[in-house]
């Protein structure tokens, strides 16, 4: 059931007009015209606007939801845009067709959102699930070294964030830029959230929080419960970097990726699988080596699943909800880098060089929820 709502009145402004109109530079602009806005209020998915601009003349189209806690604004070619709400509520949706920055045409219309439920899915709105995998607090032969399990309303001392866009989008092209406020604390989880906002120059905005310079580990068990996010675009990342990473940089000082998901149709790609790698130096050339599982139960975002790695001197092996899918042996002395204690990074990126860009069918806001990560050594 979808209500369906036609706004073209409260027309705020026709359009905004350069200083002299006789400058050369702008005397050839075609100004829009016969701005239309239509706002689909999904009932059926919770939370959920789609809102089409069209107009004469409009080279491209931008919308801003005003009412959140910060406003968020979107840009479209095609005048085409979804959003999800997190909180029931009544927002303002101020439509914009523009011939250039300067020169647009605009409306302000209000939609009634309403959100009922908090379950169904890590992606999407802001549910957690209900539901998944769980491992335990102990295991023969390991101790419990250090954990997080989340609990109170900020991150532990043990995390700090890394913000801005990094080098070359962090490395990997990637689209986001990282803040501190894309991160939550509540009700015993960690929630980073990607959203579509324009900020720091980027269109998309998310969190990069590490344990460098606080807490890093040498060869043991490491579990982390979580639920992705999902849809084109999105890519999530569980992992490790050495010690040494300042010092030697990447990839002398190893990675090793205890989860990866590449948002997005593709073939062995998409929201139900699971990637686990290791990246190192080989005599100057970067190498890398890695394996997938895809997950029976459905998207990665729909339940709990637990991620694993049992480190030691001989190998790495990877574990997705306790299934063995993946290891390397790193006896080799070209592996040296993997005998020496690596920290933690959790992220949610946008877009980059392996997932590609988000596109139309991508729904923001997204989040990656961690309940718990706990080393055993």
């Amino acid at each position: 059931m979808k209500a369906i709502r036609y706004f073209s009145l409260a027309l705020l402004s026709l359009a905004l007009w350069s200083c002299n109109d006789d400058d050369s530079s702008t005397a050839n602009i075609v100004r829009p015209v016969n701005l239309r806005v239509e706002i689909e209020n999904s009932v059926d998915i919770d939370g959920r606007i789609d809102v089409t601009v069209t107009a004469g003349f409009a080279n491209y189209y931008g919308i801003t939801i005003e009412g959140l806690e910060e406003p968020v604004s979107l840009r479209s070619d095609n005048g085409e845009f979804t959003y999800v709400f997190g909180e029931s509520g009544t927002y303002a949706i101020r439509s914009r067709a523009y011939a250039s920055f300067e020169y647009y045409i605009e409306q302000v219309d209000s939609v009634t959102v309403t959100v009922t439920s908090s379950g169904g899915g890590g992606g999407g709105g802001t549910g957690i699930p209900t539901t998944g995998y769980t491992t335990p607090l102990t295991y023969p032969g390991y101790t419990l070294s250090w954990s997080d399990e989340f609990d109170g309303t900020s991150l532990s001392s043990d995390w700090t964030h890394e913000i801005g866009t990094g080098q070359n989008g962090w490395g990997n092209q990637e689209l986001q830029y990282y803040r501190p406020e894309n991160t939550e604390v509540r009700d015993g989880y960690l929630i980073i959230s990607a959203k579509e906002e324009v900020f720091g120059g980027r269109n998309y905005t998310s969190s990069r929080i590490v344990t460098n310079g606080n807490q890093s580990f040498k060869y043991g068990r490491i579990d982390i419960r979580a639920a992705m996010p999902e849809g084109q675009g999105l890519w999530p990342a569980l992992w490790m970097l050495g010690d040494s990473f300042n010092t030697v940089g990447w990839p002398q000082c190893g990675e090793i990726d205890i989860m990866e998901m590449v948002g997005g149709p593709g073939p062995n790609r998409g929201d139900e699988y699971c990637f686990g790698t290791a990246h190192w130096d080989n005599n100057g050339t970067k190498a890398d080596f890695g394996g997938s599982i895809r997950s029976s139960s459905g998207k990665l975002s729909q339940e709990f699943h637990v991620y694993s790695v049992i480190w030691d001197e001989n190998a790495i092996t990877w574990y997705f909800d306790d299934t063995q899918f993946h290891q390397i042996d790193i006896r080799p002395a070209a592996l040296s880098e993997f005998k020496e204690p690596q920290f933690f990074i959790f992220n949610v990126a946008v877009g980059g060089i392996w997932p590609g860009s988000p596109d139309q069918s991508t729904v923001f806001p997204q989040q990656m929820v961690v309940d718990y990560v706990r080393v055993f050594q």
